[in-house]
């Protein structure tokens, strides 16, 4: 049997689990690294008495080299492999955050987080996709979200431990202790990390054979003494004809308008809660928690998709989360001044935007063919994490022209609400017309394939 059949029609086995467990525990590192500026931001601004601009500078910088990485770096992975894309970055990973947590000062560190935030947007695209790849059919919608669990985990813990990490060793513990962490992931990697079987397939690099039936075995698959015809060589997609064209183009901007709103309101509540509370309560602690407890929320929206995605499509499931988001912001908004309400509506918040990211993960890879899948997502996310960067920024104007922070929150709340209608409108293009225009595409696909087997 062809592997990449007996995984998406079986049932999921422990080596795949063991695959998507070991994503997990990236994401919770990517997590952390991700949002450690965050944490450390008040810390920061006491070091080197940072000013508004420079504050949102360094809040931002991160995830500009991400969207960067996720665009530039996130391809690679289509042409060299996941895995060797995965332990590349890890490595590359390990040297960013070292040298942030060595800076000694602002322009220094602006330029080191912009280096590891260029691999820590490259790695999540491939991550992402080889958890889709290696979830069966059925259960794909559960397991990317409780895979999504990573990302909002790590991002909570490293608010607990930053409390620690900081009052122990200074703002510089928080990254010292991530480059350690990744180090040692990384070894786990070298040893346990499959490589995609669809990269395998299609691209056919020295020794895949051997893989292939290395991961087979796994499934409990008989070795085959060849691997199967590739797809691409019959239909040879490419990224115009998978992302630009007919229908895709349509799916693709839907896409993007979705996942840029939620991620620019995602990085709002994630960069700026911390600060904003603690301005509100003169308690740096206070904002730290309530910025970690945004994260813990993220677990539990990450739990609630996977368990939604079991009853309904997980593009609809997306939708209402957004829709959610929007309702959540606002009573942010409205009990802002409530220090014990904040902290319970700040992991309301988490479900939402949090658990939004874990929802357009999930529905994304399956929009587009293997072979372009981690371009297709990599450029999906470059776009959104580059214009994220205009959260703080935005939230910096905003402030400074006098408006309240409560105010924010609403603000944003209204960009998940248009994010939520882009969701379901991209569910849509899979029913009438467009389903139609879909359908004619796979019978064209159905045989241009029937006529490479002749």
């Amino acid at each position: 049997m062809d592997v990449r059949e007996a995984v998406r029609r079986g049932p999921m086995t422990r080596f795949q689990w063991s695959v998507v467990t070991i994503c997990i525990l990236l994401t919770v590192i990517d997590g952390y690294e991700i949002l450690v500026t965050a944490f450390t931001l008040p810390a920061l601004i006491k070091e080197w008495d940072l000013t508004e601009l420079q504050q949102a500078w360094v809040a931002s910088i991160g995830t500009l080299g991400m969207g960067v990485g996720a665009a530039l770096l996130g391809p690679l992975a289509d042409r060299i492999g996941r895995r060797r894309h995965i332990l590349g970055s890890l490595v590359l990973i390990v040297v960013g955050m070292t040298l942030s947590g060595l800076a000694p000062g602002v322009a220094t560190f602006l330029a080191f987080r912009f280096f590891a935030g260029l691999f820590l947007g490259g790695i999540v695209p491939s991550i992402n996709v080889l958890v889709a790849e290696y979830a069966s059919d059925e259960r794909r919608g559960s397991v990317m979200g409780i895979y999504g669990i990573g990302f909002p985990l790590g991002s909570a813990t490293g608010g607990f431990l930053s409390l620690w990490l900081i009052g122990s060793f200074g703002w510089r513990g928080p990254f010292f202790f991530s480059a350690i962490v990744t180090a040692v992931l990384l070894g786990w990697c070298v040893v346990a990390l499959p490589e995609s079987v669809g990269y395998l397939v299609e691209k056919r690099p020295k020794g895949a054979l051997e893989a292939y039936n290395v991961i087979g075995a796994k499934l409990g698959l008989p070795a085959g003494g060849a691997l199967p015809e590739p797809t691409s060589t019959a239909l040879r997609p490419s990224l115009r004809t998978s992302m630009w064209t007919g229908v895709m183009l349509t799916r693709t901007v839907r896409l993007w308008i979705g996942y840029g709103l939620l991620i620019l309101a995602f990085y709002f509540a994630n960069l700026y809660t911390a600060k904003l509370v603690a301005e509100v309560t003169g308690d740096a602690s206070i904002g730290i928690v309530a910025q970690a407890l945004v994260s813990v929320g993220g677990v539990l929206g990450a739990v609630l998709f996977a368990g939604l995605a079991r009853r309904w499509h997980p593009r609809l499931v997306t939708a209402g989360v957004m829709v959610y988001g929007a309702v959540v912001y606002w009573l942010f908004a409205a009990f802002f001044d409530n220090t014990s309400l904040v902290l319970v509506i700040a992991v309301l918040v988490g479900v939402a935007a949090n658990g939004g990211v874990i929802a357009y993960y999930a529905i994304s890879p399956p929009i587009y063919p293997t072979m372009v899948r981690a371009s297709a997502v990599g450029l999906m996310m470059g776009f959104g994490r580059v214009f994220a960067v205009l959260a703080p920024f935005t939230a910096a104007f905003m402030l400074d022209a006098g408006l309240s922070r409560p105010a924010l929150y609403q603000i944003f709340g209204v960009v998940m609400l248009v994010s939520g209608v882009a969701a379901y409108s991209l569910h849509r293009t899979y029913a009438g017309a467009h389903a139609l225009d879909a359908m004619q595409e796979e019978a064209r696909v159905a045989e241009v394939r029937a006529g490479a087997a002749a």
